[in-house]
């Protein structure tokens, strides 16, 4: 238990940075190459971080706790996969590609941006009730997020990388209330 909860911190961590850094990069260079790739990695290292938000509190949150993680990992698994394709195949095939993407391809995206949302403002309910997270970066979470899965077809402006900079900070918070619970909890991790 300790170890996931680790993990998931600092796989946390690594994944605010991955989207905060980025972020504030692309504000005055644009999009490129290198921010792309961070970017399009960066949801992978969500889901442990997801995972350890889920078991530091589901004594506290119960079925609900335990439906709204479900449908934000599985929301997470499909914008993930959007967010991989946008960020590094979409990128390389030209903003005109990008552009005439087929319908079901443009619905899929978006369908996978509003399971995302669902599942994002689901679990934040059960991170508010459940009181076991610093409050701020959890209402954040459930704002900050939905937002991020719509901004995320939209163009490069100073908000969109304001908004980067915002989503990333708050997950790096997050897993470090993550790590100080595990230790709280744990204590000193164990060198071999």
């Amino acid at each position: 238990m300790t170890f996931l909860l680790r993990f998931g911190a600092v796989c946390g961590l690594l994944s605010g940075l991955f989207i905060a850094l980025p972020g504030a990069v692309e504000a005055f260079t644009g999009e490129t190459a290198v921010t792309s790739f961070v970017l399009g990695v960066s949801p992978a290292l969500a889901v442990p971080l997801l995972t350890a938000l889920h078991i530091g509190q589901m004594h506290a949150t119960g079925t609900f706790g335990s439906i709204g993680y479900a449908v934000n990992l599985i929301g997470l698994g499909l914008f993930g996969g959007a967010a991989y394709a946008l960020n590094l195949v979409l990128f390389y095939l030209g903003e005109t590609v990008a552009n005439d993407l087929a319908a079901p391809t443009r619905a899929a995206l978006l369908g996978s941006a509003l399971v995302f949302m669902v599942g994002t403002v689901l679990f934040t309910i059960a991170m508010v009730r459940a009181r076991v997270y610093p409050r701020i970066p959890v209402w954040i979470y459930g704002i900050a997020l939905p937002v991020f899965a719509i901004a995320a077809r939209l163009p490069d402006t100073p908000l969109t990388s304001a908004l980067h900079v915002v989503v990333g900070a708050t997950l790096a918070w997050l897993a470090t209330a993550i790590w100080r619970r595990a230790q709280a909890a744990y204590g000193t991790p164990r060198t071999a």
